[in-house]
């Protein structure tokens, strides 16, 4: 799809997104939210810069307290209301009292019983079978000693990829915050990205780079990468930093080392915004 068709689109619905929120329809306005980042991940970020900072406005909006309130009493209007279940009556049978029964049924005795004389048992022809003696002495073996077996500890499975209209969404947002980091002179690591912005959720490896490259696909040419800034462990590159910086175009200074060359990037990163706002 052409670039310019792509933000005529984007355009239509960010205006119907913004016509849901005045009169709070919330249903359509999640669903068109949704709508606007898949469509603005047609075409490359700094083509969709301005209706990216848009839509994270109306994100806060979106995430406020009186919205979520609205949310919730739209929701709660919605619910089917519960018929009460009409009460069960049950009617006892009438108690008979034992002497009224007693007096009102007639007891009809059965001419062949004698009830004087009894049926003498028969005896069987074969005699009973002596008792069978156990011996004392036989020991039952002790069962073995089943094996003790080590329960290891469940693998932590991969998170699921996310949409590309989310990494568009979060790397809007991250890209804000590494610049906090260029000017403040410093590198940071997910863990520390994942505290700074709490709705984060865990994110697959490979939608980490994607979103690195989305930052700085982001920049403005000639701009240094501010995925140099995410490192591991004590200030250390970042293993996936160089298939992130060869995508986007880097190439190291010849002769150099890999470590050498992505310090050299950070400090270019520390230059670059130091005075900038």
């Amino acid at each position: 799809m052409e670039i310019a068709t792509v933000r005529r689109t984007l355009n239509h619905t960010l205006t119907e997104l913004k016509r849901a929120i005045d009169r709070y329809a919330v249903a359509v306005a999640a669903d068109l939210y949704a709508l606007a980042w898949q469509q603005a991940a047609g075409a490359p970020p700094s083509e969709t810069r301005e209706q990216r900072a848009q839509l994270k406005d109306l994100k806060e909006i979106l995430g406020s307290r009186r919205w979520q309130e609205e949310e919730r009493r739209q929701a709660a209007a919605t619910l089917p209301k519960s018929v009460p279940s009409q009460p069960r009556v049950v009617t006892a049978a009438p108690r008979v009292r034992r002497d009224a029964a007693r007096a009102g049924e007639s007891v009809t005795r059965s001419p062949l019983r004698n009830s004087s004389s009894s049926t003498a048992p028969r005896r069987s022809p074969v005699p009973p079978r002596p008792p069978v003696s156990v011996s004392t002495s036989t020991r039952i073996p002790a069962p073995a000693p089943s094996p003790v077996v080590k329960v290891r500890p469940p693998r932590r499975e991969e998170p699921a990829l996310l949409e590309t209209g989310q990494l568009w969404e979060i790397a809007t947002e991250l890209r804000p915050l590494l610049e906090q980091t260029a000017r403040a002179g410093s590198t940071t690591t997910w863990p520390q990205i994942h505290k700074r912005l709490p709705g984060l959720p865990r994110l697959h490896a490979d939608d980490q780079c994607v979103l690195l490259w989305l930052v700085d696909e982001d920049g403005r040419k000639g701009e240094p990468l501010l995925s140099a800034l995410v490192t591991v462990g004590d200030r250390q590159m970042h293993p996936r930093f160089p298939a992130v910086a060869e995508q986007l175009g880097w190439q190291p200074p010849s002769g150099t080392r890999p470590q050498g060359a992505w310090s050299y990037e950070v400090l270019k990163v520390h230059q670059h915004w130091r005075h900038r706002r």
